[in-house]
């Protein structure tokens, strides 16, 4: 009978995981092609009893790229140790994972691209050769000590790999770049995790939440977590479509996923700035907010939901906009003209 590998920083049984995450790739939902290509890397590796390529995750926050290192480790049986790619403000902060590392291990470092480069070129020799080299004393008397590490799989998560340097990223022997979920996807996966949190919904209930979710798992778990908490304080506890619609009211998300922060750009580009062209400092100013809030939080949704456009002038709503917003084009507007 195989052991179950003891994980550090190992999430607690499923029924009970506040973070509703798969524990193997086969629970997974979505991600079928990124799924099927690291089952056949994994079947390969652990039939020649050698260590996995290192791994790259890409791609927005919320997709799986954290989940995806959760479930490689147990389906390798191998133990696994986090660390975050803003924590590592030196090589020394690394030495002690790589130093402890046991042969096989997964090590995952989220937020990858935030490491510095000092760090980074660190990793080089790790990576390639399964090796540092550690500096003992100081001055004259410093001497290089070169150490064997145990070999090991780095996997690294990253939401934006442009950030990473050519010499990083061509170290990964595999690369996978996670996309959006379709709406059959979120649905099943808002079906599943409502079972889990023991919560009765039907499947329009589902769909309405999925929906709702901008195609991301996480926010679809989030908005999960409050049409439950919805259900039951006001009906009952079982989530029917008019219960769903009415938390998601409450909450103002509409039917696009937008909250209210989304809708307040819009509104003061379409109806202030007459749907642009207009700098987002000058939206920022009018919202009384900050533009990188904007650009980070606001904007990447609005881009990919093609309800507005980045051109050299500015920002500029779509007719797509104006329609959801319940405004006309004003005759104003020079770029639909």
């Amino acid at each position: 009978m195989t052991r179950e590998p003891i994980l550090s920083n190992s999430p607690v049984p499923e029924e009970d995981d506040p973070s509703l995450r798969p524990s193997r790739m086969a629970d997974m939902v979505g991600q079928r092609d990124v799924i099927a290509r690291l089952q056949i890397a994994i079947q390969a590796a652990r039939q020649r009893s050698d260590v996995l390529g290192h791994v790259l995750f890409d791609g927005p926050p919320g997709l799986g790229k954290t989940t995806f290192a959760h479930c490689i480790p147990m389906e390798m049986e191998v133990p696994v140790d986090f660390l975050s790619g803003p924590s590592l403000k030196a090589p020394k902060d690394l030495v002690p994972s790589l130093t402890n590392l046991q042969a096989k291990q997964v090590l995952f470092i989220d937020e990858i691209h935030r490491i510095p480069k000092s760090v980074e070129e660190y990793l080089y020799t790790a990576m390639e050769d399964f090796r540092i080299d550690l500096i003992l004393g100081e001055g004259i008397n410093a001497r290089t000590h070169n150490m064997k590490l145990q070999p090991f799989t780095l996997i690294g998560a990253t939401t934006r790999a442009g950030m990473l340097t050519g010499p990083l990223r061509d170290r990964f022997q595999i690369r996978e770049h996670l996309e959006f979920y379709n709406d059959e996807d979120l649905t099943e996966i808002v079906r599943r995790n409502a079972s889990k949190l023991n919560v009765v919904i039907s499947d329009d209930a589902a769909s309405e939440v999925a929906l709702r979710s901008r195609s991301t798992p996480r926010v679809a778990n989030n908005r999960l977590r409050w049409v439950r908490d919805f259900a039951q304080s006001r009906a009952a506890g079982e989530i029917t479509v008019e219960v769903a619609r009415a938390a998601l009211q409450m909450a103002e998300i509409d039917t696009l996923g937008l909250d209210r922060q989304d809708r307040r750009y819009l509104d003061t580009l379409i109806r202030v700035c007459m749907g642009g062209p207009t700098g987002i400092g000058t939206i920022a100013a009018t919202m009384n907010t900050v533009s990188d809030t904007l650009a980070d939080e606001v904007e990447p949704f609005l881009l990919r939901s093609e309800l507005i456009l980045r051109t050299p002038r500015g920002r500029v709503a779509t007719a797509k906009a104006f329609a959801h917003m319940k405004h006309e084009i004003p005759p104003e507007n020079g770029f639909f003209s």
